[in-house]
């Protein structure tokens, strides 16, 4: 139950990164620390839920880091073709625009 609760929190912490990536150049700067930023965050993950770093979580721990940089990347192309959603690098940012927005509309 530990691993995947750990590949879920993993998953959902690369979302933001995988939407920042998606909206900047390939290998620039921004790009590395997109992808490189949260790996201290998911060491600390597996350290503090006592996982450790045996073999057999290493498939399931990198598969949701990466399928969580996918599907940010994903939801930065769909929020992109959706001409009314404000649109930036921070996924939190624009989501909580999003959201103001349909509140002034009612």
């Amino acid at each position: 139950m530990n691993l995947l609760l750990d590949a879920l929190t993993i998953l959902i912490i690369n979302l933001p990164f995988g939407y920042w990536r998606a909206n900047v150049k390939k290998f620039s700067l921004q790009w590395i620390l997109a992808i490189h930023l949260p790996v201290p965050v998911v060491i600390a993950i597996r350290i503090l839920s006592g996982l450790g770093f045996q073999l057999y979580t290493y498939p399931v721990l990198v598969g949701a880091f990466f399928i969580g940089q996918f599907a940010g990347a994903h939801l930065f192309k769909w929020r992109k073709n959706k001409p009314k959603l404000p649109l930036s690098s921070c996924l939190v940012c624009d989501v909580y625009r999003s959201l103001k927005v349909e509140d002034n509309s009612e």
